[in-house]
């Protein structure tokens, strides 16, 4: 019998964070939950990530995934807004790895490939595909989709992931 992973996706950002949380049982998926770390744009930096960090620390205790995915950042023309993203980023990285889990980072491209085919799909398509996907699924942001598109890809990933860890 294939055991159950409990696998976290991550869809990092400083205003919005998206977290969805899927169980995996071999090539079947099921929903758990998904939603959205909100920081407070008014706040300093600092407090914001720690905004981040917090949220996130919760939904682990909460939901006490096995494993972790973030999506990787892509990077833009504006080079301030590209660093802070990082730096949300590695807050998203920051908190499973800090609870023990391994995390995989996957592109936005890989991503798009993994849930819709097409390495190139339009947000839309992504998010009606999750649904179809994960039927009972809700979200309360296009962030949460998203975080659940970037599980959905380490489900189908993660035999590969796990050899190249142990490879590395």
């Amino acid at each position: 019998m294939t055991a159950t992973i409990r696998i976290l996706g991550i869809d990092p950002g400083l205003r919005r964070t998206g977290w969805g949380v899927v169980d995996s049982t071999g090539n079947a998926l099921r929903f758990v939950a998904a939603g959205t770390v909100k920081s407070d744009d008014k706040a300093e930096l600092a407090a914001r990530l720690c905004q981040i960090h917090d949220g996130l620390a919760l939904v682990l205790s909460d939901l006490t995934p096995g494993e972790a995915a973030v999506e990787q950042t892509f990077v833009n023309k504006d080079a301030v807004a590209t660093l802070k993203l990082g730096q949300a980023r590695g807050v998203a990285m920051l908190v499973p790895a800090l609870a023990g889990l391994s995390v995989a980072e996957y592109a936005p491209n890989a991503i798009k490939k993994a849930v819709v085919g097409a390495g190139h799909a339009e947000k839309q398509q992504i998010h009606l595909m999750v649904k179809v996907l994960l039927p009972k699924a809700n979200f309360d942001s296009e962030h949460a989709a998203d975080a659940l598109a970037v599980a959905i890809c380490h489900a189908h990933h993660r035999q590969s992931h796990a050899r190249a860890l142990h490879v590395a």
